[in-house]
Parts: C-alpha cells; structure tokens; sequence
C-alpha cells in the first residue's frame, strides 16, 4: 500500500462518511489474522499503517526479561539494551518483523475491508432511512412474488408483503404502484428488512392524514377504526373544532376525498361516523346505513340492545353479519339487535331499562340546560 491508497481513504470517508481512522484500525486487526494464518508465527504480533504514507509493518511484541524461557514472547534485558539502552525489565518492546511480499496480502485484505465497510455503512444508510417511515404509508412498486409473499421496491430497497398482510382476493401485478403501511423495519446479518402490510387498520388512518388536510391538521380526529380488509371499514371522526364538520371534512366535495381513498383500497367500502362521547348516539351512528329506534345502554358490562325497524333489520345486521361486527369493534360495545316486531314479541327490553333510559335522558337534558 501507498499514499494513492490513504488519499483514496480520505475519498471514501468524504463521500460516504465512513472514518478513515476506523477503516485503517480495521484493516490491522485483519492483517493481524492474515499474518498468522499465512506465516504461522505464534508471537504476540499487531500491525501498524503509517497513516500519511500508507506503508505498513508487522511487529513481534516481546517482553523484556531476565532469563528467556519462550523466543516468540519475551527477550533478554541484555539484548533489549542493544536495541534502545533505556528499556528495563517488564517493559514491552516492538521488534519488526514484516515478512517478504507482506504487501500484497496486505493490500488484498484492506480491499476486502474497505469493500465491506462501504457495504455496512451503505446498509445503515438505508436502515436509518427507512426507520423513519415505519408506521407510515408509503407508495411501492410490485416487483414480483416469491412462493405467497410479494416483493415491493420502495426505491432503495425491497419490502416484503407477507400473506398474512395481504388482502383477501386482492391482486398484485408486477410493475403496478400501490400504497403500503410500513409495519416493522429491522436489520439483519444481509442488511435491512421493511415488512409491509395492506390490511392494518393505520393505512386507513394515514391515508385520510394524506388526503384530509383537517385529519392531517389534527382538527378532525380519528377517534376508532374497525376494518375487514377488502370488505368494509368503519372510521370515527371528532372535530376539534365546532364549525368543522369532521364527516364533511373526509368526504369532501361530492365526495371527491374519500373516492381517492377508495380507489386506493380498490373499491372497500367505507362508513364514515360521527364519534359522540354518548354512546347511544355513537353506536345508533355505527350502526349505519341502517335507521335505529332504541338503544339500551348497559355500560358496566360494555352491552347495548338495539331496536331497528323491520325492514332494516337486514341491513343493521349487514351480510354474515358484518355490520353490526364491525360496529361492535367500533364503539367496543356488544351489540344485540332486534326488530321492532321480535322485540315486543320477546320482551327485548324490560321496562325498567327503558325507564332507567328515559331517566338518564332526562337528566342529561336538565344539565344541558344549565
């Protein structure tokens, strides 16, 4: 090695940011190995670089003793003073012993060094890069499927979108740009690993803080989420601020917001509600597109028993159940339904909860009016 080969070092600590004091003490600790596996020595030995001029040499580190039991570790007082007349006994002295064609092994090894060093810093370049991104949304490109995972090129790097974050029926076509929720970015021996997802109820979440500047803003809060993947999806909007209307604000004019949102989910519907602290008004809204009659609140065991009118009976319980499900995740509530007819039929509810209803109403009303 050289000083063509320093200077190079001082490039690669320019550009990539990698120190060169760092990459030269590497590079001796390495050439410590290679000098014994090629030259057999079982001598303390270490390698110094001269950091200007790039020349390298290997001592023998050896103790100075008065009877020498072991050449390879230790020498005599009498010929350490040949060397330097001030070292004494217990002193360690530094005894060069570069080998013929040392140079060759020792440029091949900081090669090796160097290369990997660049790759490691490369590696945690992009790792800190995409660090920051997870719990985010971020837009991909479908490069190809390996056994039930698919690969997406984030730009820099490959993410994996695992089966179980797949949603179901959805198709994924190479070279086709889509949205994916950043779940979990973490380093390995190859380097970084982004794992994705397209069912997590967040990418619901993030993408209205995308298309919603009131939702982006934090003056419409997303207060709950409940979502089949695919299917439907239920959101709870609260504004902050009494002349937002926080349904209007993710719709949008002629529902321009939300269609954008849609699309990107490829057609999953989505139930926006009015989150209200009352949960009888909360769950009658979750229960939406259906109309309700009553809601009986029991809230010391999270229950509701809710009356809807015949006809709507159907479309409060929604297919296989799905949107009184979906409800029930939403204002984290249990929720029986019934129609008018079954619930006088059954006694559905007793009357006292319905005058223990009337009375909470009541004296709800009386504080409002103070």
């Amino acid at each position: 090695m050289n000083a063509e080969f320093i200077e190079a070092l001082n490039q690669i600590e320019k550009e990539k940011g990698i120190s060169k004091d760092i990459l030269i003490e590497t590079i001796e600790v390495s050439l410590v190995t290679a000098c014994k596996n090629n030259f057999g020595t079982a001598q303390n030995i270490k390698v110094e670089i001269d950091r200007d001029r790039g020349d390298v040499a290997v001592y023998a580190e050896k103790e100075v003793v008065e009877d020498v039991e072991d050449k390879q570790l230790t020498i005599s007082l009498e010929d350490a003073k040949k060397i330097n007349p001030t070292y004494k006994l217990g002193d360690m002295i530094n005894i060069e012993i570069t080998p013929k064609n040392f140079g060759r092994i020792a440029a091949q090894k900081a090669k090796q060094v160097v290369v990997q060093k660049i790759r490691e810093a490369e590696r945690e370049v992009i790792f800190n890069q995409y660090i920051t991104k997870e719990k985010d949304v971020i837009t991909g490109i479908i490069q190809r499927q390996v056994r039930d995972n698919v690969i997406i090129n984030l730009g820099k790097i490959d993410a994996i979108l695992a089966d179980k974050e797949q949603v179901p029926g959805e198709r994924y076509y190479p070279n086709e740009r889509f949205k994916v929720y950043v779940l979990e970015v973490k380093e390995s021996t190859k380097g970084p690993k982004v794992y994705v997802s397209r069912t997590h109820p967040e990418l619901i979440k993030r993408l209205f803080e995308q298309e919603v500047p009131e939702v982006h803003d934090g003056v419409v809060e997303i207060k709950g989420i409940s979502r089949e993947a695919g299917s439907r999806t239920k959101i709870a909007v609260y504004s902050t601020n009494r002349d937002v209307d926080p349904v209007g604000s993710c719709v949008g004019h002629n529902g321009a917001r939300v269609s954008i949102i849609v699309n990107e989910l490829r057609g999953e519907k989505i139930d926006i509600i009015p989150w209200d602290e009352d949960p009888v008004k909360f769950i009658s809204a979750a229960l939406s597109p259906s109309k309700v009659v009553k809601v009986i609140v029991n809230e010391q065991d999270k229950s509701a028993k809710v009356v809807v009118p015949d006809y709507q009976l159907s479309l409060a319980i929604g297919k296989e159940g799905q949107n009184a499900r979906l409800a029930a995740k939403l204002t984290g509530y249990r929720i029986d339904i019934k129609s008018e007819t079954q619930a006088k039929q059954t006694n559905f509810i007793t009357e006292e909860e319905t005058l223990g209803a009337l009375l909470s109403r009541n004296s709800l009303d009386e504080e409002e009016l103070y």
